[in-house]
């Protein structure tokens, strides 16, 4: 097999090397902008709290997905970590060398590719980042200033994402404060870089997924690339400056008993140029037991998923999604 392009010896490929090529009913199309998917003004918490939870329910039912903005988190930051992630995916391929594992217990890992027939148009870094003393010593020193900007921005992204989280919880019924502890103990930083592509028709940026966690923020900067599959139609989430989008992840999707959509999403490239992303993934502890609550699940609602723990759930997640087969299915209960 042809080898997976690493570093920015992307940008030299004069055309897509043929390891990268989808097969022709899995290459994307053209999808245009859409200005459909929900925007959350989440200074609206202020002014009407229950008309605020009642737009994030909406979306996360609908959509699966929202572009939340005035989130608290000044547009500098949001900026700054862009800026940063770039800098460290140009580096000489010999500086981020040791991110390069297949180790499984190496906490800190550059990817450029997880499937193994036909690779994906990125470069991947990621590692947990809470508790943010137990990790950073751990991340990258070069770029100089990577350690105290995304230590900044893993601090504020987590308050944000239970603030979120505490908002559904209340949507849905919860007691207060349900998806802090074990459901929301830890963090991912996940940052991505989508180098200018020859022909963005013959491949993907990464193929149709659902994140396997409880709550995912991306902020996507300014270059369009993510889209969102609802009701069979790609739809492309147009960028808002200083703006978050926000979606439900499978996690999510079964404590609320189905009532709340993790929605399948992808990301397409472009001839132009590079994209550069931060993702945040809240997410549960390793032993924690995921099961819908009982007061989502009285008054007649059917229960839809069995119990399990997270550990187990992540060990099919990730067999099932390289097979393209719904992750969820294995854990429906049959009626």
């Amino acid at each position: 097999m042809e080898k997976i392009i690493s570093s920015n010896r992307f940008s030299a490929q004069p055309a897509v090397p043929e390891s990268y090529v989808l097969p022709p009913e899995k290459r994307p199309g053209v999808v245009l902008p859409c200005k459909a998917i929900p925007v959350v003004d989440l200074e609206g918490l202020g002014r009407d709290r229950t008309e605020l939870i009642r737009q994030i329910m909406k979306a996360s039912q609908e959509y699966g997905f929202f572009q939340l903005t005035n989130h608290g988190i000044s547009e500098e930051l949001m900026e700054d970590v862009l800026r940063v992630a770039e800098e460290f995916f140009e580096l000489p391929e010999e500086e981020n060398q040791r991110f390069k594992s297949e180790d499984p217990n190496q906490s800190c890992m550059m990817k450029t590719s997880r499937n193994e027939s036909v690779h994906f148009w990125r470069l991947n870094l990621r590692h947990p980042c809470h508790p943010l003393e137990d990790h950073v010593h751990q991340w990258p020193q070069n770029p100089a200033r990577y350690r105290e900007v995304f230590g900044r921005y893993s601090v504020e992204v987590r308050k944000l994402g239970l603030q979120v989280l505490d908002l559904i919880c209340e949507g849905l019924g919860l007691e207060a404060g349900y998806f802090r502890g074990e459901l929301s103990q830890h963090q991912l930083m996940s940052l991505n870089y989508y180098p200018a592509c020859p022909d963005p028709t013959q491949v993907l940026g990464l193929p149709k997924h659902g994140d396997p966690y409880t709550l995912t923020l991306l902020n996507q900067g300014h270059v369009l690339g993510l889209q969102v599959l609802k009701d069979d139609q790609w739809l492309s989430i147009e960028p808002i400056p200083n703006t978050f989008v926000v979606n439900i992840n499978h996690i999510l999707q079964i404590i609320s008993n189905g009532k709340l959509k993790s929605a399948d999403h992808r990301v397409v490239t472009n001839s132009n140029v590079p994209r550069t992303t931060a993702v945040c993934f809240i997410h549960p502890s390793h032993d924690c037991l995921i099961r819908p609550p009982k007061s989502v699940v009285n008054g007649g609602n059917n229960r839809l998923y069995r119990d399990f723990t997270f550990k187990d759930f992540m060990s099919t997640y990730i067999q099932d999604t390289h097979e393209e087969n719904d992750p969820l299915q294995r854990y429906t209960v049959r009626s």
